[in-house]
């Protein structure tokens, strides 16, 4: 993980957790420096993606004060993702699982015990009605679940794979909710223009399996369809 990342996930998780609260100042650039070993354009970095998702604002003459603390929405729960929507849905697969180093496009820090292996990655397009509405990335350790490559889905399903296959259940997500502009390939793939609104989901699903977590990022189109309370892989 790129030093600012693990920086920024860092104060994150302290902030989230009360270690700083709204109106305390963060350390300065300088003692984040002293403190971690890094540069200033890293330190910098890392308050600056702070700052850009609203956990503190950067004073002049003060330094990096935390904002009123964010509560990640809990929308989001295990369930057919079909029968949330009650319509026809179809799941394209844009890169089949294939092994991959850890993205930096994962929100959520990746577990130690995790990082020093490589990693399982696959990518999927949703549709309703032949009509793109999320994209979809996961990764997860390719420890935990050996030979899963050459298996396929079953029933199209990665969630009903781990428990028919591994005996793997969902025992419980975190999960962050961002509106965005879309990227040029998020728009290509959603069928909408560059810049257009999306609403970013990052989730950390923890499982039975003490050494498997899943880290899924969803881009989705909420124009027809709204966000509701189920989701599934």
């Amino acid at each position: 993980m790129l030093k600012y990342k693990s920086l920024y996930h860092s104060l994150k998780k302290e902030i989230q957790q009360g270690t700083f609260i709204p109106g305390d100042l963060l350390p300065s650039e300088n003692e984040l420096c002293d403190q971690h070993q890094i540069t200033r354009t890293t330190a910098r970095k890392a308050l600056d993606e702070l700052q850009r998702e609203g956990f503190i604002e950067r004073l002049h003459g003060k330094g990096s004060q935390v904002r009123e603390r964010r509560k990640s929405l809990g929308l989001l729960n295990v369930k057919g993702f079909s029968e949330a929507v009650g319509q026809q849905v179809d799941a394209i697969m844009l890169q089949a699982p294939d092994y991959r180093g850890w993205s930096d496009r994962i929100q959520f820090p990746v577990k130690e015990n995790e990082q020093s292996a490589s990693c399982i990655h696959f990518e999927r397009l949703r549709c309703v009605n032949e009509e793109p509405v999320m994209l979809e990335n996961n990764w997860f350790a390719s420890t935990a679940l050996p030979n899963f490559c050459q298996l396929g889905f079953v029933d199209g399903s990665f969630f009903k794979t781990l428990s028919q296959c591994f005996f793997i259940e969902i025992v419980g997500s975190e999960q962050e909710i961002r509106a965005e502009v879309a990227s040029s390939e998020v728009a290509r793939l959603l069928r909408i223009l560059p810049g257009d609104p999306v609403l970013h989901i990052s989730i950390c699903f923890s499982t039975s399996h003490s050494s498997l977590t899943i880290y899924s990022e969803l881009y989705c189109n909420t124009t027809q369809y709204p966000i509701g309370n189920s989701y599934h892989l």
